[in-house]
C-alpha cells in the first residue's frame, strides 16, 4: 500500500498562489492513478484535480479549470498541485488520494475510489 504525504500548505492572500506537493513512497508507485481533494469543516471532500498513471490524462473540477495544474514525476514519486488566482472560499483541508489502476491513462474524480490518502494540508486564502 502506498503511502502520501502532502506539503505545501499555508496562508495565501486571495489572487495569490501556492503549490501543493504529494510524495508517495511504497512499491510501484507509477501504477497508481492520483488525485487532489479538499474538505471544509462539516463537509464531505470535493474533488479538485486528478491525473493517469503516466500523466497524460487529467481531470478538473468546473470551479478550478484554468487556475489549477495538476502534475506528476514519477521519478521523484511525487504529485503536484499549482493553484493560481485562489480565493477565499477555496480555505480548505487539501488530500492527496492514490488508487492502484492497471490502466494508464484512467484518471479517477470520485473519492470512494481512492484507497490510500494523506493527512492533508491546510490552505487558507485571506483578503
Amino acid at each position: 500500500q502506498v503511502q502520501l504525504v502532502e506539503s505545501g500548505g499555508g496562508l495565501v492572500q486571495a489572487g495569490g498562489s501556492l503549490r501543493l506537493s504529494c510524495a508517495a513512497s511504497g512499491p510501484l508507485v507509477d501504477t497508481y492513478a492520483m488525485g487532489w481533494f479538499r474538505q471544509d469543516p462539516g463537509k464531505g471532500r470535493s474533488f479538485v484535480a486528478a491525473i493517469s498513471r503516466t500523466g497524460d490524462n487529467q481531470d478538473y473540477a468546473d470551479s478550478v479549470k484554468g487556475r489549477f495544474t495538476i502534475s506528476r514525476d514519477n521519478a521523484k514519486n511525487t504529485v503536484y498541485l499549482q493553484m493560481n488566482t485562489l480565493n477565499t472560499e477555496e480555505t480548505a483541508v487539501y488530500y492527496c488520494a492514490a488508487r492502484f489502476s492497471v490502466r494508464l491513462s484512467v484518471v479517477l474524480p470520485s473519492p470512494g475510489e481512492y484507497k490510500s490518502w494523506g493527512q492533508g494540508t491546510q490552505v487558507t486564502v485571506y483578503w
